[in-house]
């Protein structure tokens, strides 16, 4: 993807361009005391957390590894852990 000088991303644009081969982390949801705050999907900078109930995952087609979503989670119900490849 050509980008012109000046030009700036939205948030959310890596889902028209597969960036996961990016990164050297990884996002691991636990799935063991979400509360469904959904903070992860709100905070994620290219959109690719879903879910719903308390059950949320990440496209990792799509993840950068930015480690986000384990940050902001308040019951530390995700890991980041290294991408084997």
């Amino acid at each position: 993807m050509k980008l012109p000088i000046g030009f700036y991303a939205q948030p959310g644009t890596s889902k028209r361009n597969k960036t996961g081969t990016w990164r050297t982390q990884k996002p691991v949801y636990l799935h063991k005391t979400c509360t469904g705050c959904k903070f992860c999907v709100i905070h994620c900078p290219d959109g690719c957390v879903s879910g719903d109930k308390k059950i949320y995952d990440v496209d990792l087609d799509y993840c950068k590894g930015c480690g986000i979503c384990a940050q902001i989670c308040p019951v530390d119900d995700i890991e980041m852990v290294s991408e084997v490849r």
